[in-house]
């Protein structure tokens, strides 16, 4: 009998572990070479590892299971043949109790919903899903387990008396004033980078403000067009991130990064995107933004955003970038200091549109009016520059025939 043995893989340069979040195939199943087998997860992102070679998998390791990279979590028997064509498949040997059991199609859990199934050896086929597709979130599967643990005195479910909280409640035993829970992986990675952010640079932001007139018009007058053609809305995060380049390719040190004691002059354009999802806040990375058209970025920031809210973000996805660009605008926001991403030393944040008396040619108007933020290393970047390169910003959005034109 030849045996591969099959490893928790390494997902980047500072993870030393993942977690097995779900089986693609059950332990005795047939496995082809380069087919999904399972899906890893760190506090970074997830992504599906496929199986080095052909033969039957034995499962080593549990759904939920954390181990460092390079521990064994399956053996491939590679001596085993595949099943005959129209032959009934060899029964799936039976998983331990702790395990949750696989889902049914249409019940699939998030990475983070998996882990708390695993560990209250809840099925996933018990749990209603309430995101997009029937998809279980985290707070599904908290919803389920909870449901399904005893009592404080130890009685199941079934004979425990309602809680006398109100439905909007979070769980809670009678009387209790306060509950805990553990930080998730990526809560706690995100509080240690925005902690090392703010230790580790000399953070200022400057702040002005674009009349969206100019771009609302645009859409309206195009996006219909747009659309037809390309499969996809013309946004305006399109134009920010074509402005922003026009405004680094003006203030190079903004693209650049310190490292120990040197510049890294940066002469390409990668624009990181902030994502809000389930799991926390992600910066997918788009690539050769001042190569790329309208259409492609929308397409390509669709493309990252959707994989990032499914949990199918890779690390190629979100390593790298130059510049940030975030819209707290979508929540409602009208006015922040967005927080640096290092090695970058600036990044822009972008708010809510609302139509407000100005002066345009001595008279008072009203107009669509957007807030704009630029957060900058006070290292690298003086004042003037940060002044300077936000105006770059602001006359671009409000003037978008310079960006098609680069002038």
């Amino acid at each position: 009998m030849a045996i591969e043995q099959v490893v928790m893989p390494k997902g980047g340069e500072s993870i030393s572990e993942g977690t097995l979040n779900r089986w693609f195939k059950p332990d005795g199943a047939f496995v082809k070479a380069d087919e999904p087998l399972f899906e890893m997860g760190t506090d970074k992102a997830s992504q599906e590892v496929v199986a080095p070679v052909a033969g039957v998998v034995k499962h080593l390791v549990k759904e939920g299971e954390t181990l460092p990279v390079g521990a064994a979590v399956a053996q491939i028997d590679t001596d085993a043949k595949a099943p005959a064509a129209g032959a009934a498949p060899a029964p799936a040997k039976p998983q331990a109790a702790a395990a949750a059991p696989a889902p049914k199609d249409g019940a699939i859990p998030s990475p983070a919903a998996a882990r708390v199934l695993a560990e209250a050896g809840v099925s996933a086929a018990d749990v209603k899903g309430t995101g997009p597709n029937g998809r279980i979130l985290k707070e599904d599967a908290v919803a389920a387990t909870t449901a399904k643990a005893p009592d404080a005195n130890g009685r199941p479910p079934a004979e425990a008396k309602p809680a006398p909280a109100a439905p909007s409640a979070p769980p809670r035993a009678p009387g209790e004033r306060v509950t805990r829970e553990p930080m998730s992986k990526i809560r706690k990675t995100i509080a240690n980078r925005l902690l090392d952010s703010q230790n580790t640079t000399a953070t200022l932001t400057t702040f002005n403000e674009a009349d969206m007139t100019a771009i609302q018009d645009l859409r309206a007058k195009y996006n219909d067009k747009f659309e037809k053609k390309f499969g996809v809305k013309l946004g305006f995060m399109s134009v920010f991130a074509k402005a922003a380049v026009e405004a680094l390719k003006s203030f190079p040190l903004v693209n650049a990064r310190i490292d120990g004691d040197q510049i890294v002059h940066q002469h390409f354009y990668d624009i990181g995107v902030a994502v809000s999802t389930e799991k926390g806040l992600m910066v997918p990375v788009i690539r050769d933004v001042d190569k790329l058209g309208f259409a492609d970025i929308e397409k390509s920031i669709a493309a990252v955003a959707k994989k990032a809210r499914d949990g199918k973000i890779t690390y190629a996805d979100l390593e790298g970038g130059t510049f940030t660009i975030t819209n707290g605008g979508i929540f409602g926001s009208m006015m922040s200091t967005p927080i640096l991403n290092p090695p970058q030393v600036a990044i822009l944040g972008m708010h809510s549109i609302q139509k407000r008396a100005v002066v345009v040619n001595d008279q008072v108007v009203v107009r669509p009016m957007m807030y704009l933020a630029l957060s900058y290393d006070h290292r690298l970047i003086d004042g003037r520059e940060a002044v300077q390169f936000l105006v770059r910003i602001k006359d671009c959005v409000e003037n978008p025939e310079r960006i098609l034109f680069e002038v």
